[in-house]
């Protein structure tokens, strides 16, 4: 099943570039997985030492935050889209 995975800027350097990767998956857990096999150097920047999705490392399937949902057992469909949304903080 193909599925677009938007790849923010500050990922991009990872990804030559582009700002959105077609993969096949059903479950959001395989687009990651599939994505991290095309770009190797990807991976760091997502997972943790343990496996897992940073946690300042927000994903959304269709605009919905999958956290909220199966997490990365999220099934997904032909013509989703997956966002990797970093998180931003600051302030004073």
């Amino acid at each position: 099943m193909p599925i677009i995975i938007e790849i923010p800027s500050a990922l991009q350097k990872y990804t030559n570039s582009q700002d959105e990767i077609q993969v096949n998956a059903s479950t959001v857990g395989e687009a990651f997985e599939s994505l991290c096999s095309q770009f190797a150097d990807l991976k760091t920047h997502l997972y943790d030492e343990e496996g897992k999705v940073r946690s300042f490392i927000n994903v959304y399937l269709n605009d919905e935050d999958i956290r909220y949902a199966d997490s990365l057992d999220t099934k997904t469909q032909s013509g989703d889209s997956i966002q990797i949304v970093p998180s931003i903080a600051g302030g004073i």
